[in-house]
């Protein structure tokens, strides 16, 4: 048996990602948003939501253009600190110790700590009530050296212990259960 809840947003576990915002190291900006998401394989396009309120909102549209930064568990405590206290009181990259790099494509930073960045550029703003959605194309994205076989070229993002977020909390991800396709595989 089931209760029935009233509308709310319970599609868990998100990613937790650091969105690196703004154009020079004056106002670089980190802002944790887990309301992010994929849209199109062809062409790459994700989106972000965020509250107009927050800080980086502004800087968000007023550049056009950020970074989604994967986050580790390792990094829990920076990306949760990042969500709760405000770009307008303090230096994110700072007081986290985590390390903002000029993108290759767009001014925004990246985080190098960050196991997988996507270089974004803004597309469209739709206004959808207490959010946002910043819809953006892809332009291209920064893969950690040490997470590619130098033998095969392959990305195994397994071995950065992602961060994800599920209604209010932090988690890991847990053992690896199968590939796309297992299921269907011969034997």
């Amino acid at each position: 048996m089931k209760q029935v809840w009233k509308p709310g947003t319970m599609i868990y576990p998100l990613p937790a990602i650091l969105v690196g915002c703004g154009s020079s190291d004056d106002d670089y900006n980190l802002i944790t948003v887990s309301w992010v998401g994929t849209i199109c394989s062809d062409p790459a396009m994700c989106y972000i939501s965020v509250r107009p309120e927050r800080h980086s909102y502004e800087l968000l549209k007023k550049n056009m253009e950020f970074t989604l930064n994967l986050t580790t568990e390792e990094m829990a405590r920076a990306t949760d600190w990042c969500g709760v206290r405000s770009g307008r009181d303090y230096n994110k990259f700072a007081e986290t110790a985590l390390t903002a790099k000029r993108a290759t494509m767009v001014a925004a930073p990246y985080v190098e700590e960050s196991p997988l960045s996507i270089e974004c550029r803004v597309k469209e703003i739709i206004p959808l009530g207490s959010h946002d959605m910043f819809i953006s194309e892809v332009l291209c994205t920064l893969a950690d050296d040490s997470l590619i076989d130098p033998t095969t070229g392959a990305f195994d993002l397994g071995k950065a212990h992602l961060l994800a977020y599920a209604h209010g909390n932090y988690y890991g991800l847990g053992e690896h259960i199968g590939k796309f396709g297992w299921s269907v595989k011969k034997k």
